[in-house]
Formats: C-alpha cells, sequence, structure tokens
C-alpha cells in the first residue's frame, strides 16, 4: 500500500547565532538528522524520545509549519515539502496539529466558538448557520456544553482546554492528526480521559495518528507502531509489542526502564539499563553512533561507523552495531560482539 505519510531522508538544521556577514559561517544544530519512515492510513504511530530530540520540529516540517533543510515529505502521494499559496491551504486542512500546551495554544482575547469556527472561516465551509452548527456539534463531541460557545480560555480547566484543542485540529475532518504531547501538561487524572477522547475521535473521523510523546506509556495505551528518536535521529521502529518486549537499541532499553512500575517487588528485581552522562550538544554531534558516548556496550566500530537501521529477529528494526537482540541477518559486528 501507498503510505499516507512518507519522509525521505528529512533534515533540519537551525543556525545558532546569525552574523552580519554570512550564515554559512555559523553554527548549526542538527534538529533532525536524515529521518525516514512510512505511516499507514489509519494507524496510530508513536514518537518518543527524550527533550530536544527532535520529536516537535519534525511534527512541525510535516504540517508545514516549518521547511526542511534537505529532504522530502510525501503526503497521499504527493510530494508536500515546498508548496505555497493554494497547495498549502489545502494541505493545511488535510493535517492538522494538535499543541502540546493547551493554555498557550489558544488565543485568550477570543471566545471558544470564534476559536473553533475560524478554520470554516478560512476555507469557507458551508454557510455562517452551517458553520455555527458545526461549532456546537465540535463542542458536543468533545464532552463540552455548546453553550460554552461563548465563554474565554481562561473560563475552562487544563482538561478542558485540551478538549477544545482537539475540538478545533478536528474542525475541518482532517485525513492526519498530529497530537504533540496531548496530555503531558495535564494531571494523571484527566490523562486518560483525554486519550479515550482521542481514540473515540480517531474511529468516528477515520483518522491517521501521530503521536508524540516522551511518556511511553501513552505510546503503549494508542499506538500500533512506535518510532524512538535520539539527537535527531531515529533509532528504532517496530511494531508496539516488539520495541517493549524486547527492545534492541539500549537507548531504548533505558527509555522503557524509565516506566514504573505499581508494584515494589517486581520493580526491585528488573534490569534497567541507564545512560551515563548527559546528552550530547546538537552542535557537534557524536561522530559515527549518536549514542555511543552514554552507552555501555560501544566499542570502536561504532565511533567510526554510523550504525544503519537494520531487520532485527524480534519484527522491528534498529541502528546499532551491537543491539540486545540477534539480527535478523548475522553480521559480522555482531557476530565479532
Amino acid at each position: 500500500m501507498t503510505p499516507i505519510l512518507e519522509l525521505r531522508n528529512v533534515v533540519k538544521e537551525f543556525p545558532v547565532t546569525a552574523t552580519t556577514l554570512s550564515l554559512r559561517s555559523s553554527p548549526t544544530v542538527s534538529a533532525v538528522a536524515d529521518v525516514s519512515l512510512e505511516v499507514q492510513a489509519g494507524e496510530t504511530f508513536g514518537l518518543v524520545g527524550e527533550s530536544g530530540c527532535g520529536k516537535t520540529t519534525l511534527s512541525r516540517m510535516i504540517v508545514g509549519l516549518e521547511r526542511p533543510t534537505a529532504g522530502e515529505i510525501w503526503f497521499e502521494g504527493n510530494d508536500v515539502t515546498r508548496r505555497v499559496g493554494r497547495d498549502r491551504l489545502t494541505r493545511a486542512r488535510a493535517m492538522q496539529l494538535m499543541f502540546q500546551d493547551p493554555h498557550s495554544s489558544l488565543d485568550p482575547r477570543m471566545a471558544v466558538g470564534s476559536t473553533l469556527q475560524e478554520p470554516l472561516d478560512i476555507h469557507r465551509v458551508g454557510s455562517r448557520k452551517d458553520r455555527r452548527e458545526r461549532v456546537r456539534q465540535l463542542l458536543d463531541e468533545v464532552g463540552l456544553d455548546p453553550q460554552a460557545a461563548d465563554r474565554f480560555p481562561h473560563e475552562f480547566s487544563g482538561g478542558q482546554r485540551q478538549r477544545i484543542g482537539l475540538a478545533r485540529a478536528l474542525a475541518l475532518e482532517p485525513r492526519l492528526l498530529i497530537a504533540d504531547e496531548p496530555v503531558s501538561a495535564l494531571d494523571v487524572s484527566v490523562r486518560a480521559q483525554i486519550l479515550n477522547l482521542m481514540n473515540g475521535m480517531k474511529k468516528r473521523y477515520a483518522l491517521t495518528l501521530v503521536l508524540i510523546s516522551h511518556d511511553l506509556s501513552v505510546i503503549r495505551y494508542l499506538a500500533d507502531r512506535v518510532g524512538v528518536m535520539y539527537l535527531g535521529k531515529l533509532v528504532e521502529i517496530g511494531p508496539i509489542d516488539s520495541i517493549f518486549q524486547h527492545p534492541a537499541m539500549p537507548y531504548t532499553a533505558t527509555l522503557l526502564g524509565a516506566i514504573p512500575v505499581p508494584e515494589p517487588k517486581v520493580e526491585r528485581r528488573r534490569v534497567k539499563f541507564v545512560a551515563s552522562g548527559e546528552p550530547p550538544s546538537p552542535v557537534s554531534p557524536p561522530s559515527g553512533c549518536r549514542y555511543r558516548t552514554r552507552c555501555d556496550r560501544a566499542q570502536a566500530l561504532c565511533a567510526e561507523v554510523e550504525p544503519p537501521l537494520r531487520p532485527m529477529a524480534t519484527g522491528q528494526i534498529a541502528a546499532c552495531h551491537f543491539p540486545l537482540q540477534a539480527p535478523a541477518e548475522l553480521e559480522p559486528a555482531t557476530a565479532a560482539h
């Protein structure tokens, strides 16, 4: 099948400082480095990693808020990397972004009804009466009183504001929804409500969902597949069960070890991988494997050669010379280890 979303060798670099002579002489931050992935229609794809690994930058490039430095982004079989004008407006209707902070993502000077109606006005969807009815329908679908359309964002709780953010993202009935840390700013008691609501909306609108989070328990609850990012690189991709039960990349095992287990006896018996030191600077990432400076399995080869993504016997692909799982086809580097 043709994937609904495909990223081909996407790169994004930001200049650290702008000089008066030339930007070329300025150092750059490697936010996203040669990322390629596919998302199939109807699936929920999870993207995880530490803060600063490039997850949000990747999501902003997909929806067109940032332009890639290099590479291509394909949506429904069309290259949308550098489209402008009407093409960009069409793209915006087909894919929407649900922002992380439910407070700052809403204009405090606009009533909720105006916020939800704004995308309908821009795209000239139906008549004015149709748009007002659509706003009431959206509020009802996300569990809010339609009479709340006249209220302002400060009059709602954090969970209610996130429901409004979801309603706004669904207003144009997109085919792809990207949710960037949708529950990280919410209380634990509210998270499950929002996640269940998102799952219900995904089924109702036949959505493809890209879910970004640093919390792997959130990813496990909703995702079908998961990609793990480290310092701008995708280091492991695979089905949710393969990644959680048989991680191949030591960094993935470290993230999984950070998930607490509520049973103390089980928690004490767990074997955990712990990353040493601090993450390297994205201005000057390490040679070879970017994780090698924090990995206790690193050897000389890891500094000399960047590991490619390769299939593992447990069903995922991982970029590691010395993985925790056996490769699908044993390679000399692993055999020597």
